[in-house]
């Protein structure tokens, strides 16, 4: 386990996924990252590679060969290492190897780091593509879950969601576990979102940024704690509670990338938001997320 701290935060970080398990305020010793009931949802933070979201089947086809990948891909279950860390920064790296060719045939380095700036955590995220041939075909994202119940006599429905800019977006559904972006639908997120477990009995909502600088905060109405994540040039955010098994947690994730399309053909290189990296090339992505 990594741990960050300056004078207002202590953060861990498992090399695990390079998971994010931990972030607890000095001043009275919150807790804001939900602590991975397995009863309900046994993670904290995952990060999603090379997919975000589901493959029609669990597999895909590339240079028509097919590959079986389960859910979000497999760099949530695989053992980064730390390159470099110190009181309020650490970079962790998982690079291909025999076992992910298996799954997912490309050469790749996954560096993510993370950096803690008064009441801030950035997570920045720099996939290479090392291969002097070839091109690299990726998809990433963060699932951050946040803890609503800060008070013993708080619960989830004292919690609100602000979008800001506060606008109408577009709303993607799903045919869980496949989005339908077909029957998309207008959100107004001009007014607070109150929270309820309701909310989410079709999934998550997923809502298009088109790159736009974007910060969602939950926040509640109890008292002055919450967080605000905000994200520059993510296509999408998902908002996420399980249901009907619930917790009391929400998981605001960006995401360059998304499930299958319910339409899908299968092929990688045509799968909705993928990004297609140029060999010897790096794409990075990053959001911060403000504790409060």
């Amino acid at each position: 386990m990594v741990t960050l701290e300056n004078e207002y935060l202590r953060v861990k970080i498992n090399e695990l996924g390079a998971e994010l398990s931990s972030v607890v305020s000095l001043d009275n010793n919150l807790e804001y990252i939900w602590q991975a009931d397995k009863s309900v949802w046994g993670r904290h933070a995952p990060v999603l590679f090379p997919i975000v979201g589901r493959l029609k089947d669990d597999q895909y086809e590339y240079q028509e060969t097919t590959y079986e990948m389960h859910q979000h891909g497999f760099a949530r279950d695989s053992k980064f290492e730390v390159v470099d860390s110190s009181d309020t920064h650490a970079t962790l790296k998982l690079t291909d190897s025999n076992k992910t060719h298996k799954l997912y045939p490309f050469e790749f380095e996954l560096v993510i780091s993370f950096d803690l700036k008064n009441h801030e955590l950035h997570e920045t995220y720099r996939v290479y593509n090392p291969d002097a041939d070839n091109h690299l075909l990726f998809s990433i994202g963060g699932h951050p879950g946040f803890d609503t119940n800060f008070e013993k006599d708080q619960v989830f429905e004292d919690s609100n969601l602000n979008v800001a800019p506060k606008q109408t977006y577009t709303q993607i559904p799903l045919k869980a576990p496949y989005n339908d972006k077909d029957n998309s639908f207008p959100n107004d997120c001009s007014k607070a979102t109150h929270l309820t477990h309701d909310l989410f009995k079709d999934d998550a909502i997923i809502l298009e940024l088109n790159q736009q600088e974007t910060t969602i905060m939950l926040d509640n109405q109890k008292n002055d704690h919450g967080v605000a994540l905000t994200v520059t040039d993510a296509p999408y955010v998902g908002i996420w509670s399980p249901y009907p098994t619930t917790g009391d947690f929400v998981c605001i994730e960006p995401w360059w990338g998304i499930a299958d399309n319910v339409n899908a053909t299968g092929k990688l290189e045509e799968k909705m938001g993928i990004t297609d990296l140029q060999p010897q090339s790096e794409s990075s992505q990053s959001f911060e997320i403000s504790f409060f």
